[in-house]
């Protein structure tokens, strides 16, 4: 609850009044943007990946997913767009990215939604080395994303560029379809 204290706070004050910053500290740039501060405070926004391998999987290197993102903030967020990496200690296995039919995804205040299902995932490392991550059962994520927020039904809002996303461990469920 502290953590979602914290990120109201940071939100209000980095979406709702300008903030004006020095351009160097200690001679170092304070290039923090907000997916940097998501970073840092340890709020991720996917809660789980479901990936869909079927036998044409094996021959295209191609899969869909799907995932749930969660809200923490009581505002409304859309996410317009998401280009997505996801490993398993340092290897990529999968990337894509995908835009979100209008208005997009549509996330009210402090909940959760799924993306629906997304096609054409590509495996990096191929179907048949890819295999070997199901048992662990979790992602790491680099993700980079186009939201908005405060928006009215997905309408509107102030558009703010989630930049290098990283979480850790996101649960994965992994469905072998073979019809």
């Amino acid at each position: 609850m502290a953590r979602l204290a914290a990120l109201a706070v940071i939100a209000a004050s980095l979406l709702s009044c300008a903030v004006a910053l020095p351009t160097e500290i200690d001679g170092r740039a304070t290039n923090l943007g907000v997916a940097d501060i998501i970073n840092a405070l340890g709020i991720g926004l996917v809660t789980k990946i479901d990936a869909f391998i079927t036998l044409e999987s094996l021959e295209t290197n191609l899969i869909s997913i799907d995932f749930d993102v969660k809200n923490p903030l009581p505002i409304e967020l859309t996410l317009d767009s998401v280009t997505s990496q996801a490993g398993l200690n340092g290897t990529v296995f999968a990337t894509f990215t995908h835009t979100f039919p209008k208005p997009g995804l549509v996330v009210p205040p402090l909940a959760t939604r799924n993306s629906g299902t997304i096609d054409n995932v590509l495996l990096t490392q191929g179907a048949d080395a890819s295999l070997s991550i199901i048992p662990f059962g979790v992602l790491d994520l680099a993700n980079n994303a186009a939201v908005r927020a405060f928006t009215i039904g997905g309408a509107l809002g102030i558009p703010i560029p989630l930049n290098g996303l990283k979480q850790s461990s996101v649960p994965t469920n992994y469905t072998l379809v073979l019809d």
